[in-house]
């Protein structure tokens, strides 16, 4: 690949939401990961959603939110076998924090927060299969 093709590659893969990606191509090989900031601007875009739902007293008395995940893939809590996982149940958690990763076909994607409160809830296992909108996590944001 040349200068310009990898510019275009990595302009393409910054507008999709790949974290992490390893390319090897005959002699050519590189790796990206995009930032924690980077990763965390999608938030941003749900703020307006979040205050509209605040406004409808009804709903506003549930502070049980889903982490759910954003792709296919086998979720991982931890970031390595021999490491201890990211949260574990009763773990007080910060918007923008890494909670567990999911990988598929070598892609590995982190699972971030959008909210800050306490895990009540680990709804998958280390090494479990998991569909794209499934629950991973309950959090209390009180």
């Amino acid at each position: 690949m040349n200068p310009q093709e990898i510019k275009d590659f990595l302009k393409s893969i910054r507008e999709t939401d790949i974290e992490e990606l390893q390319y090897e191509s005959g002699g050519n090989s590189f790796y990206f990961k995009k930032n924690g900031v980077e990763a965390y601007v999608p938030e941003a875009k749900q703020k307006p959603a979040a205050a509209a739902v605040k406004e409808n007293p009804a709903e506003a008395k549930s502070t049980v939110v889903a982490i759910k995940s954003t792709m296919v893939g086998t979720f991982s809590n931890a970031p390595g076998n021999d490491k201890p996982p990211f949260v574990k149940e009763g773990a007080l958690i910060d918007a923008g924090q890494k909670v567990g990763h999911i990988e598929a076909m070598k892609i590995i994607k982190d699972v971030i927060s959008r909210v800050k409160g306490k895990i009540v809830k680990v709804s998958v296992s280390n090494g479990e299969s998991v569909e794209y909108g499934q629950e991973l996590f309950l959090v209390d944001t009180k």
